[in-house]
């Protein structure tokens, strides 16, 4: 026999059966004897844990079957280390991708256990050691899993010395000007001779 859809009266029957005279469901009607509250603190924990469960799911999908290789530059895209994977195959042509300390190419088979160094924008580099192969994009919770992250902290804003700015409308710098730039950046000549 094949179970087709309910008829509409039998819908209607069990939405009404569910209700109590007050207004609540059984189940906050249970919940409400057996706790003593009506917080709802079973439902929000059965709720994270099927997040959790849908994660794990989600992560298992996107992993890269027993024997089966997965190129960096698609693996620093799906762990969420770069947005998109020609990013990611720029990056590791650009040189900015290191594998166990060797430069590589986007092609390069990725390891569990191998140290993947990623030199981003602003000169901050991500040193993350990998635990799990992926292949497909997953979650930022999902993807933190999959690898252990080793980075050094960024500095705090105010250790880093502001480089000489000049106010918008000065005009050109003065030859005396540009000099002093270049020495507070570092550039020129520390010795004025």
């Amino acid at each position: 026999m094949i179970a087709g859809p309910r008829p509409r009266e039998a819908k209607v029957e069990d939405m009404a059966s569910e209700g109590t005279d007050e207004g609540m469901g059984e189940g906050m009607a249970k919940q409400t004897a057996d706790t003593g509250t009506g917080t709802g603190t079973d439902a929000d924990t059965a709720t994270l844990d099927s997040e959790a469960v849908a994660a794990a799911e989600a992560a298992q999908a996107a992993q890269a079957a027993s024997g089966e290789s997965v190129r960096i530059d698609s693996w620093i895209w799906s762990v969420r280390l770069v947005k998109t994977r020609s990013m990611g195959a720029t990056a590791c042509r650009g040189g900015h991708v290191r594998v166990n300390g060797v430069r590589v190419k986007p092609a390069y088979t990725v390891r569990v256990g191998d140290e993947v160094r990623l030199r981003q924008a602003g000169g901050h580099e991500r040193i993350v050691v990998v635990k799990r192969l992926i292949r497909k994009r997953v979650g930022a919770p999902v993807a933190s899993q999959c690898y252990v992250d080793n980075s050094p902290p960024p500095p705090p804003r105010e250790a880093t010395a502001p480089i000489g700015i000049r106010d918008r409308g000065t005009g050109r710098p003065t030859k005396r000007d540009r000099r002093d730039l270049e020495r507070l950046r570092g550039f020129g000549d520390t010795d004025p001779t």
